[in-house]
């Protein structure tokens, strides 16, 4: 596995996003800016910060087509920003929530985006023409708890979801106007605006990372009890799959092809996970090689050097040994966001980037990797 650390961005990232081009890649450094980065020469330099936010940046999105940004913030606001010049303009979109917002995502078509909160509220956004703004149609009454990320089918009508009360939900967003029946599949073709269409109550902690299949036949997410879900036939009789692990757990993940996916969380290493010709899911390898911590290494060490990070203590003397958890990753810290760089023509992933809360943002190739291209 090729793996390449882009940089030392940040002490910490929340989230990021890359231009249509791949040339520049915009973060939130765990603060209510937003930078974005070129890349010259082999050199990141820094060209924009963006400033508009007054609390944490949540979320970001560049869409492909248009080059604009949408982000989100704790502040429960969102902005779309245009490129005007050398220059990045805002304009803000009336979320109406009274928590924050968590998550954002473009549709397929660029048309709408949809942003996930912490109000148990998603909302749909559009542009008006009419009027010159961003507007927004919510989802009202749906979620038990903070919606934790959404992801767009293909087809541009339906959105998937996931939640803290440990359930994900499938949801109409047709909106008179703005999409057109003939684009959506048989289970959206009649919903209405915000009808569920499936709700799947597989897992029993919060849920994560949900994401759709190239095609769209396929569901997966993640539960914080280290568990993933896979979801064949969405719809009223759906063909479900878990699989369970004893790592930490998973935060986000991505389908690289129909049959494969990669998962990051808190392990700092991406797991991959495949199904095989009949369809059942499994787990293949951690796409980084473990290194183990010597063996010398004793319970009460282990602990002792636990509770001293718990309060910032640092060991010394016969305490100071290895962690028993495997060392020697590319990431040092929790996986939070994992997205597509470079796609063939039949949409398998061949690069994708990853970043965490170590600051890190790190491309991983899988051109070279046999044993897993075997999956794809």
């Amino acid at each position: 596995m090729t793996a390449l650390v882009v940089h030392q961005f940040a002490q910490c990232i929340t989230c990021h996003a890359w231009s249509p081009d791949h040339s520049m890649v915009a973060f939130c450094p765990n603060n209510n800016e937003i930078h974005i980065y070129r890349s010259l020469e082999d050199k990141w330099e820094r060209v924009h910060v963006l400033q508009k936010h007054d609390q944490i940046v949540s979320g970001i999105d560049w869409s492909a087509k248009s080059n604009k940004i949408v982000t989100v913030s704790h502040d429960r606001n969102s902005y779309v920003w245009s490129q005007e010049a050398s220059e990045w303009v805002p304009t803000l979109v009336i979320l109406r929530l009274n928590r924050a917002a968590l998550c954002v995502q473009w549709s397929p078509t660029e048309n709408k985006f949809a942003v996930g909160s912490g109000a148990k509220t998603v909302c749909i956004c559009y542009y008006e023409q009419e009027n010159n703004w961003w507007v927004s149609k919510l989802i009202r009454k749906k979620h038990d708890s903070s919606v934790t990320s959404v992801a767009w089918h293909p087809d541009n009508i339906l959105l998937a979801t996931t939640s803290t009360d440990g359930k994900c939900r499938v949801f109409s967003t047709f909106i008179k106007g703005v999409d057109s029946r003939d684009s959506g599949t048989s289970l959206s073709s009649d919903a209405k605006f915000g009808e569920q269409i499936i709700q799947l109550d597989l897992s029993f902690s919060w849920a994560f990372g949900v994401k759709w299949s190239p095609s769209g036949n396929t569901l997966a997410y993640v539960g914080h009890n280290s568990t993933i879900y896979f979801v064949d036939d969405v719809g009223p009789s759906p063909l479900a799959q878990n699989v369970a692990f004893r790592d930490l757990p998973l935060r986000d993940v991505l389908f690289v092809s129909e049959r494969m996916v990669i998962g990051v969380g808190f392990d700092c290493n991406p797991m991959v996970f495949a199904a095989d010709e009949r369809g059942i899911w499994g787990f293949v390898k951690f796409l980084v090689e473990r290194k183990m911590a010597p063996a010398s290494s004793k319970y009460g060490s282990q602990f002792s050097e636990a509770f001293g990070k718990l309060y910032g203590q640092k060991q010394v003397g016969n305490d100071a040994v290895e962690s028993s958890r495997p060392r020697g990753g590319v990431h040092e810290n929790c996986i939070n966001c994992i997205l597509p760089l470079e796609k063939t023509g039949d949409g398998r992933v061949k690069r994708f980037s990853t970043s965490g809360l170590d600051g890190r943002m790190v491309i991983w190739d899988l051109e070279d990797q046999e044993d897993i291209l075997l999956y794809s």
